[in-house]
């Protein structure tokens, strides 16, 4: 079993839902969290004053995988979340000991969505 987590941009969530959904990854958890890269800060412009800001809004999406789910998860999250600019984000993908579905006791594989 493995956890799949991604930061993304946020306008791209949608697509990197869809994306999941059609390789039958649907359990999924999305948070909202604020980051920086090597993009490093970025200027803005409101009502004629410059402004800077070195955290981006992004979009931490979270899913747990079989072995033979892992790398199509990883394919449709990278190729959704693709705009091929810098800042588009980063795949963690990392191995679970074990995991326990809380109402049943259901414990590995039979515990995943």
């Amino acid at each position: 079993m493995y956890k799949v987590e991604a930061f993304i941009r946020v306008h791209r969530l949608e697509a990197v839902r869809d994306a999941l959904e059609e390789v039958d990854i649907i359990g999924l958890t999305v948070s909202d969290c604020r980051g920086t890269g090597r993009q490093k800060s970025t200027a803005h412009s409101f009502r004629g004053s410059q402004y800077s800001h070195s955290f981006e809004p992004r979009a931490r999406i979270e899913v747990l995988t079989t072995e033979s789910q892992v790398d199509s998860a990883v394919e449709a999250i990278q190729k959704a979340a693709n705009t091929g600019e810098v800042g588009d984000g980063k795949i963690f993908v990392t191995k679970l000991e074990t995991v326990v579905r809380i109402r049943t006791n259901e414990r590995g594989e039979s515990a995943l969505p």
